[in-house]
């Protein structure tokens, strides 16, 4: 074999192989983007879904028995379930969790949540607590019929005591007598600025 034909062999075979690389990296780079795509569509799909479970008319929204829940420690009462093999109801919280973003070491925010009922019998909420004083939640009603709902009014107070600097993340504890989840939770949080 001469020297020629070795270095066409040579030339073909590195061709060979950048031809594979470059097809394997085609393929890897069309895999992403695929993966890319669905995760956006999934992630539009569960917020377009979150948005539709906290839509409600006034018409929805319960009054029996409002009360504002505070900071408190210590045990509260016994929840007060329905016996079993009778209708239950089911607690729906579709947003847990919001973030107010940066704000002034002073200010006071709030966001307004859904606690939604779809069972068949009555939601009871027997008690709400938050996890700090400087956090408080007014709740619509404290019963809620089956495919009613109760606002729950979230206002966080950042000069309550000195957060300035940090992200602080506080947290509203409902009881209730969904048998299947008797403790239900939302959270909000804020970056409180230093100034």
């Amino acid at each position: 074999m001469n020297s020629v034909t070795y270095r066409k062999q040579q030339v073909e075979r590195r061709r060979q192989q950048d031809q594979r690389k470059s097809t394997v990296s085609l393929v890897i780079g069309v895999a992403g983007v695929l993966l890319l795509v669905v995760g956006v569509y999934f992630y539009i799909q569960q917020e377009a879904g979150a948005e539709a479970a906290t839509e409600y008319t006034a018409a929805d929204v319960a009054h029996e028995a409002p009360f504002v829940a505070e900071h408190e420690m210590g045990a509260g009462p016994p929840i007060p379930f329905l016996p079993a093999g009778e209708a239950q109801p089911r607690i729906a919280v579709p947003e847990t969790r919001y973030d107010f973003g940066r704000i002034g070491p002073q200010d006071v925010v709030e966001r307004t949540f859904v606690v939604r009922n779809e069972g068949q019998a009555p939601l009871t909420i027997s008690r709400a607590y938050t996890t700090c004083g400087c956090t408080i939640a007014e709740f619509s009603a404290s019963v809620i019929p089956p495919g009613k709902v109760a606002t729950v009014r979230v206002v966080f107070d950042a000069g309550f005591h000195d957060t300035a600097g940090q992200t602080v993340r506080r947290g509203i504890i409902i009881e209730n007598n969904d048998p299947n989840q008797s403790q239900a939770e939302i959270w909000v949080q804020a970056a409180v600025n230093l100034k």
